[in-house]
């Protein structure tokens, strides 16, 4: 009896699964036939979202270059060179060159764009184009080449798509990312990718670029100054492409780097470096044996600065700064690239090694103070200056229009061993044209950290560019 129970128990599951099988096979539809599925994801709405905001950048620049009229006729390339010295500046060839790029509107109210500052690099005239074909010239309100980033704007009657600004704190390896922009010229290409590293340092010719973030989509010319968006369609990076070797790799300047600067750009049409007073060196082999710190890496303190922030918070000569905020020091290079990090008013916490004891230090910075500039510009370049006055010119007898004028050389410098004097003129300092002293003043704050800068020098009718150890 119950045998056959249990018979008839078995014979009823075996029923009702053959029942399922048939219900699954006749009633519900197999995959992929005759059913739609919505294929509009994630990142179909971020970009279609974004991409209103996101412009094309051509820049129109002159290029220069002096010709010798008888090169054409295959002259000996000796030849050549020698003969264009007496055709310069008469055979002088003219020719202009675009540039293209890609930027993102910021704020849509006041025409705001972001983008590269090496897209509108030397530029004469800046066109915009937005994808509805709106067609803008810009004004350069900022840029910032050490950052690579630049400020734009445009003047439009009608309102202006605006993306939304993310973070690139919390950036994570792996993440979906999408980057927008003009690659040779084809207008709103999308690509998409992952996060393959956070915190780069790329090396270019002229320049190391730091904090940069990598991605495994290719960030090709005319992506530069395209936004890079997180998968929400945030925007967390700027795309820039300077490094030329990178094949399948794209580096992004994360946003929250880039918001300090902005800022500044808008603000005062530069970046304001933030100061604290401190000046920093290498912590080599022979300090560290000496001070009985082998092993320790860090920046040692050189000079800290008669009430300066630093001086004020306690920070002292020989301490050794291990990090600052978040971020370990190995070297005095390390000390400079994280204090660009920080802005005017900012609370920087400074953990430094003193007598084999590690303190924790916070420190306001500050701008630079400009009373300061003209005893720095002693200690650094070894000259003090006046403004080029018409009397100036007479008594120097300098063909100068424009610059200040030496008045006084440290006998221990740079500049007055290799033959400058009183009288010689200042015309440019790294990038930045002087004109007076405030143009002066401007030039030394900002490369008063440099290992060297060019400057300008012109003797009576003479200009040379000489380069100059700090």
């Amino acid at each position: 009896m119950q045998n056959k129970l249990r018979f008839n128990n078995n014979l009823k599951n075996v029923i009702i699964f053959l029942f399922l099988i048939l219900f699954l096979l006749f009633f519900i539809p197999p995959y992929g036939f005759g059913v739609e599925y919505n294929r509009e994801n994630a990142v179909v709405r971020a970009i279609r979202r974004v991409s209103p905001a996101v412009v094309n950048i051509s820049s129109e620049y002159e290029v220069r270059k002096r010709a010798n009229p008888f090169s054409r006729f295959g002259m000996d390339p000796f030849f050549d060179s020698f003969f264009k010295d007496f055709f310069d500046p008469g055979f002088e060839r003219r020719y202009k060159r675009t540039s293209l790029g890609s930027g993102v509107i910021i704020d849509g109210k006041r025409g705001f764009i972001l983008t590269n500052e090496h897209v509108i690099a030397k530029s004469g005239t800046i066109t915009v184009v937005l994808k509805d074909e709106r067609e803008f010239e810009a004004q350069v309100i900022g840029a910032d080449p050490d950052s690579d980033l630049s400020v734009l704007r445009i003047v439009s009657k009608e309102p202006l798509p605006a993306i939304e600004m993310g973070s690139s704190d919390d950036l994570m390896i792996g993440e979906t990312v999408i980057a927008i922009g003009n690659p040779f010229g084809f207008s709103h290409t999308v690509t998409t990718g992952v996060i393959s590293a956070n915190n780069r340092s790329i090396r270019t010719n002229e320049k190391v670029y730091h904090d940069f973030i990598q991605i495994d989509a290719s960030i090709n010319p005319g992506n530069s100054g395209g936004p890079l968006l997180n998968i929400n369609g945030e925007l967390i990076g700027i795309n820039t492409a300077i490094y030329a070797k990178a094949q399948g790799i794209g580096f992004a300047i994360p946003i929250n780097k880039a918001k300090r600067i902005i800022s500044d750009l808008i603000q005062y049409g530069e970046v304001i470096q933030a100061w604290i007073g401190i000046t920093v060196q290498d912590l080599d082999e022979k300090l560290a044996n000496y001070m009985k710190t082998a092993g320790i890496k860090g920046a040692l303190v050189k000079k800290v600065e008669l009430k300066s922030p630093a001086g004020k918070a306690g920070v002292q000569n020989g301490d050794i700064i291990l990090s600052l905020g978040t971020r370990s020091l190995n070297s005095s290079e390390d000390y400079r690239t994280v204090m660009k990090n920080f802005a005017t008013g900012d609370r920087v916490k400074i953990r430094v090694l003193r007598n084999g004891q590690e303190l924790t230090l916070y420190v306001k910075a500050s701008k630079f103070p400009g009373e300061l500039a003209m005893n720095l510009a002693f200690e650094t370049f070894g000259v003090k200056v006046e403004d080029l006055t018409f009397n100036k010119r007479l008594k120097y007898k300098t063909y100068a229009k424009e610059g200040v004028v030496i008045s006084e050389l440290n006998r221990q410098s740079y500049l007055y061993n290799i033959g400058a004097r009183p009288g010689d003129v200042i015309r440019q300092i790294g990038g930045v044209i002087i004109k007076n002293k405030k143009d002066f003043t401007k030039a030394v704050v900002k490369y008063r950290q440099k290992r060297s800068v060019v400057i300008l020098l012109q003797r009576g009718d003479q200009s040379y560019y000489i380069t100059i150890r700090l």
